[in-house]
């Protein structure tokens, strides 16, 4: 974790932090860090045995505690979130073509898995809870982004009830807990991503695969999406949402830079867009940037409420000049040229893995 990272260490000593998804990408990352800083506990939640025994191992720390379980089971949730300070909700179905072909289980885990674990920290008084959201939620038009859009009205909807102090609706809470969320596009190399794909063509030998050679998408190394969270985490208010404003590609300069980093001539092919893929991401929808507060590396989405009134959402609006704002895209986002996309790529780590793998196995 980068030493920019240590502004949150107060934030974070002796606290106990829950993280649902906890042997994903973004857990391991986010515990790798998160440990220097001393927190009281660390609950890494998940449903993987396997890949919570090699964290387990991997990590040695006494500070971790692993339990097994299923945020579509409210119960399993809610056994663990009794003396919890902070929530990190990454648990989600997040490959476009698994929830195209299995909505309703995207629909269980993304939205109803989301409700039990907002619920079970509200009812625990938890201090704050981060929902981990994605570009594909605005404007959505695949089964993964619906679901997290969803997602990210569920958690709207129940900052706006425990905000309101006399609604009614928070009695068990009494406004202790804040729920914010934060939105990002591709994380270089996290799991089912495009650069790990490409890595592995190469390992077999083949011509990578390109979607469209236009297509654009947003750049985040995983440390940034970790700082992002951290950074909701500590300056979000109920109903926030906070985006980073990314940089971002086209799919051929990606392909491009991969096979200049590994020396590598086969090149790639264009299969044409899957089903479910857009052409251009979007992290901030037009309605959104129209009252979205630029933070300098962040934009910060406060949420769209008029309170708990139904009537005033017919009688009650207000102007807003979307004639004078745009969508944040991975278009109109500062593009990436062939040489800045090989720098950025060869600073990841796992790359420089990748490479000396490639060295070692070129001396056998």
């Amino acid at each position: 974790m980068s030493n920019s990272y240590s502004q949150y260490e107060k934030d974070i000593r002796g606290k106990v932090i829950l993280v649902t998804g906890g042997t994903g990408s973004f857990g391991n990352a986010v515990i790798s860090g998160l440990l220097k800083f001393e927190p009281k506990r660390i609950i890494v939640f998940s449903r993987d045995e396997k890949k919570q025994h090699d964290m387990r191992y991997l990590y040695n720390s006494p500070t971790l505690k692993f339990v097994i379980g299923d945020v579509r089971d409210a119960e399993s949730i809610n056994r663990v979130m009794g003396g919890v300070n902070y929530v990190f909700h990454a648990a989600a179905l997040k490959q476009v073509p698994s929830c195209e072909f299995f909505p309703l289980e995207a629909i269980k885990t993304n939205i109803l898995g989301a409700h039990n674990v907002i619920n079970a920290a509200i009812q625990h008084k938890v201090e704050r809870l981060v929902v981990l959201s994605t570009d594909k939620a605005v404007y959505p038009i695949n089964a993964m982004g619906l679901t997290k859009a969803l997602m990210e009205k569920v958690m709207i909807a129940d900052a706006r009830k425990i905000s309101e102090p006399n609604s009614g609706l928070n009695e068990e809470n009494n406004g202790q807990t804040t729920l914010c969320g934060t939105r990002y596009g591709n994380v270089l190399m996290t799991r089912g991503s495009v650069i790990p794909h490409f890595i592995e063509l190469i390992k077999k030998g083949e011509v990578l695969t390109v979607t469209d050679p236009n297509m654009t998408r947003f750049l985040l190394p995983l440390s940034e999406s970790v700082e992002l969270v951290l950074h909701a985490m500590t300056n979000g208010k109920n109903g926030d949402i906070y985006v980073k404003k990314a940089l971002a590609t086209n799919m051929e300069t990606l392909a491009q830079a991969v096979c200049k980093i590994f020396n590598y001539d086969k090149g790639y092919k264009v299969v044409g867009i899957r089903a479910g893929e857009k052409i251009h991401e979007t992290l901030i929808s037009q309605e959104e940037m129209a009252r979205a507060e630029d933070e300098g590396d962040y934009y910060k989405i406060p949420s769209e409420s008029q309170g708990l009134d139904y009537q005033q959402y017919y009688d009650k609006g207000k102007r807003s000049p979307l004639e004078e704002v745009v969508s944040f895209t991975s278009e109109n986002t500062k593009q990436l040229n062939l040489e800045q996309t090989t720098d950025l790529l060869t600073t990841l780590p796992e790359i420089q893995d990748a490479l000396k793998s490639n060295q070692t196995d070129d001396r056998k």
